[in-house]
């Protein structure tokens, strides 16, 4: 008994399996080498192109009339409305009596108490007798010139206002016109002060301070000019 009658297959099987076999080889084969892409293109041929023609677009719709407007009737104002008004009534005057009170009778303040007499006047003021010299002169000699002046010749007039103190010494001795010779006027004032020497002047029979003025004249002798 042989092999494949051993395992119950029949040779037509085995045919089968075997063409199976060479067809798959064929193919692979005709893969390989071209043959299957010519064999296809034989098979499918030329194509052909056809036209297709679009059906063409349904045409606008023609938009409907505008709507008419409706009419509005023109505005006739209502007619002016007259109301009576009635008058208003007169007013009413209400008179008030007003009856006079007496005024009271009036009575006189009591007067002032009279002002005090005034005090009787001061006496006058007695007016306050003037300085008197008790001492030398108000002449000048050539001994009181300065040096420098009699060296100068200067000479002149000086007036001099002098303020004599209650104790009769002179407190202040100023210029009032000058001889034009500054040293004389300075020379003038210190002889005041150092030598003049007044009863000093009273007034109600006290002494006070005074004030009077006088002139020196400074002049020299005809051989030393």
């Amino acid at each position: 008994m042989s092999y494949l009658q051993q395992e119950g297959i029949s040779r037509r099987t085995w045919y089968a399996i075997i063409m199976v076999a060479l067809l798959h080889i064929a193919l692979g084969y005709a893969l390989v080498s071209g043959l299957a892409v010519k064999a296809v293109k034989v098979i499918t041929g030329p194509l052909e192109t056809v036209n297709i023609e679009e059906p063409a677009p349904p045409p606008e719709e023609t938009p409907p009339p505008p709507p008419k407007l409706e009419e509005i009737p023109p505005y006739v104002p209502p007619p002016d409305v007259v109301i009576e008004q009635t008058a208003p009534p007169p007013p009413t005057i209400t008179t008030q009596t007003t009856i006079a009170t007496p005024e009271p009778p009036r009575v006189a303040p009591p007067a002032p108490p009279a002002p005090p007499a005034p005090p009787p006047p001061a006496p006058p003021a007695i007016a306050p007798t003037a300085p008197q010299a008790i001492a030398r002169t108000f002449t000048v000699s050539e001994d009181d010139y300065p040096d420098a002046s009699r060296r100068a010749g200067e000479e002149g007039v000086t007036g001099v206002r002098v303020t004599v103190g209650a104790d009769g010494r002179v407190k202040a001795c100023s210029v009032v016109n000058p001889s034009g010779f500054n040293r004389l006027d300075e020379r003038a004032c210190q002889i005041a002060e150092r030598r003049w020497r007044f009863k000093p002047a009273t007034q109600n029979g006290q002494p006070v301070e005074a004030t009077i003025t006088r002139n020196y004249r400074w002049q020299l002798q005809e051989g030393r000019r």
